[in-house]
């Protein structure tokens, strides 16, 4: 049975929900300006959010340490199945790596200079 207190109720889910797809396609369209793309594979970048020259992640090379060419000061990982350890010094030395997950898009809290590839 309808009644003045269920459509009351309807009408304050729905206003809810739009209210919040509304908010959610905001945030997403803020978090994606600048980032390019998303897609599968490890890919660190020289300039914040995504920005500048690009090096792939060589992820079938589990555990070898890899000095990059450019220092880098974000990345963007969707594997599933691994993640990065990136190092602030050359030839993975650091004292504390940063780790990333499986699926990650960030700046880099500092220039990173060498990375490893490890299970996620």
């Amino acid at each position: 049975m309808f009644t003045a207190r269920t459509g009351l109720r309807i009408a304050t889910a729905v206003a809810t929900m739009t209210a919040a797809f509304t908010g959610l396609g905001a945030g997403t369209a803020v978090a994606a300006v600048g980032w390019p793309p998303l897609q599968e594979g490890a890919y660190l970048y020289a300039g914040p959010t995504g920005e500048g020259a690009v090096t792939e992640a060589d992820l079938g090379d589990l555990g070898t340490c890899h000095t990059l060419a450019v220092p880098a000061r974000s990345v963007q990982i969707a594997t599933g199945s691994v993640a990065l350890e990136l190092y602030s010094g050359t030839d993975c030395a650091a004292a504390t790596p940063w780790r990333t997950g499986s699926l990650a898009r960030t700046d880099l809290p500092w220039a990173m200079l060498s990375y490893r590839v490890v299970p996620a």
